[in-house]
């Protein structure tokens, strides 16, 4: 087997940790989360979400969120998920932004009440406005393995999101195993295929641990030379439109265990355990 001598773990815990929870976390605590995540060495922070309060009532405070960010100094990414949501982004001096398709048609439909072609139109404008203002770009595919409406996921499923992507330029993709039904060998395929097809891009990995296999399939994925991955503390997270799906991975489990693999990561594992803590005591 083969491993890398370091790992980037993107943080995502604020944002898609947070997203789904029924009682709304006060700003100043999600403000003292973002520090004490800071604090870690972690290099990129998602915090936040520009979707409409109807929509999503945790994310309502997305613009005093970034300011925060901005004050602390600290690389961080918010969720744009359409043209509106990227104008106050760029409103509010936000760095890096991110948009999310999903593989899957019915998935897509119950997210965001889109065609996926319909969606990857308007990600194509929202991919030039975001150039033409210097950002970096983050493109979520969701569902990429399978799916709680249709099953099993195609590659050419997913290969049709990504193409559209690449050719809006984007900076990295994060490839989502969404409702957690991956298994390493699906996942170290998959990686493979897309490796050879688009040898050139920046792929993350995104694991739910829904089945308790976020870990194997992290070590499947880094067989494929991904060397990128989301992790929410605490396990935090779940998609409200995907049924049975549990949180992310939790970042202390997957930054421990790379440590023992003398895998690099950069982050303070005793100050993750604290983030942990009061993650958790925030629900």
């Amino acid at each position: 087997m083969i491993f890398p001598n370091n790992v980037e773990i993107i943080e995502v815990g604020p944002r898609d940790g947070l997203q789904n929870e029924k009682k709304f976390v006060s700003t100043e605590r999600k403000k003292e989360l973002i520090r004490l995540l800071a604090s870690t060495g972690v290099n990129r922070i998602e915090t936040a979400s520009f979707v409409h309060p109807k929509v999503l009532p945790q994310m309502a405070d997305a613009q005093e969120i970034v300011a925060y960010c901005n004050e602390l100094g600290i690389p961080y990414m918010a969720l744009t998920p359409n043209r509106k949501a990227l104008e106050l982004a760029i409103e509010a001096k936000v760095p890096q932004i991110a948009v999310f398709v999903g593989a899957s048609e019915t998935f897509n439909e119950q997210n965001i009440r889109r065609s996926i072609h319909d969606s990857l139109q308007e990600c194509s404008e929202i991919f030039a406005m975001a150039k033409q203002h210097g950002l970096f770009i983050r493109g979520y595919v969701s569902m990429c393995f399978s799916c709680p409406y249709e099953g099993p996921i195609q590659y050419s499923q997913v290969k049709r999101v990504v193409r559209s992507f690449i050719d809006g330029r984007v900076d990295e993709i994060s490839i989502g195993d969404t409702n957690g039904q991956a298994n390493p060998r699906i996942v170290f395929e998959r990686f493979q295929q897309l490796q050879m097809d688009f040898p050139t891009t920046t792929w993350v990995g995104h694991f739910h641990d829904t089945n308790g296999l976020a870990l194997a399939n992290i070590i499947a994925a880094m067989q494929a030379g991904v060397t990128k991955f989301d992790a929410s503390i605490g396990g935090l997270g779940g998609c409200p439109f995907s049924p049975g799906a549990t949180g992310n991975v939790a970042t202390e489990s997957v930054v421990k265990m790379l440590h023992e693999m003398n895998i690099e990561t950069g982050l303070d594992l005793q100050k993750l355990q604290q983030a942990k803590d009061y993650a958790v005591s925030l629900l």
